[in-house]
């Protein structure tokens, strides 16, 4: 899916990491959330309450998900899932453009 049709967009940035990592919040008429965002190369930790699967746009990172002691390359096309209530690391190589959908 390219485009999201019938959806609210919260003018309010996500601003994180000293404006390294920025998204943008859309809302869905059935309560679902997605944020649209990029980051800029550097490490990142995050923190995530609900479930979220992650798109990758554009760009290419490497990405410790909980429970694994084993980094995986993720580029552009390619997505991953990270549990509810959990940290994960992120390095990213070049800027990335990325989908995140959480789940409930």
């Amino acid at each position: 899916m390219t485009t999201f049709d019938n959806v609210t967009v919260v003018k309010k940035a996500n601003i994180y990491f000293d404006g390294q990592v920025s998204s943008r919040t859309i809302q869905f008429a059935d309560g679902t959330e997605k944020t649209l965002g990029f980051m800029l190369p550097g490490e990142y930790t995050f923190g995530t309450c609900a479930k979220e699967i992650m798109e990758i746009m554009a760009g290419e990172l490497d990405v410790l998900l909980p429970g694994s002691e084993q980094w995986q390359s993720i580029k552009a096309g390619e997505s991953f899932a990270v549990p509810a209530d959990s940290k994960f690391d992120i390095k990213i190589k070049t800027p990335t453009d990325y989908c995140c959908s959480y789940i409930k």
